[in-house]
């Protein structure tokens, strides 16, 4: 009968795990500036359809007329 075959090992050299502090700070600044310009553009775009809006229908006090009252 034949012996088994010897286990092999394989080693493979693996670098210390390093945490990147730049890069996680970096990449959070990144993201907030993202959501900065989407809500930015965001904004901008719904307030100029508010103020397309507003602008075609007259408002119901356009016929109001106030009158100032002397003592």
């Amino acid at each position: 009968m034949n012996p088994p075959p010897p286990d092999i090992v394989t080693w493979i050299k693996v670098d210390k795990p390093v945490f990147d502090l730049f890069g996680v700070i970096v990449s959070s600044f990144t993201f907030i500036a993202m959501l900065v310009g989407f809500s930015l553009v965001l904004g901008g775009v719904f307030g100029v359809l508010r103020i397309r809006r507003f602008r075609r229908t007259p408002p119901a006090t356009a016929d109001l007329h106030l009158q100032l009252q002397s003592r």
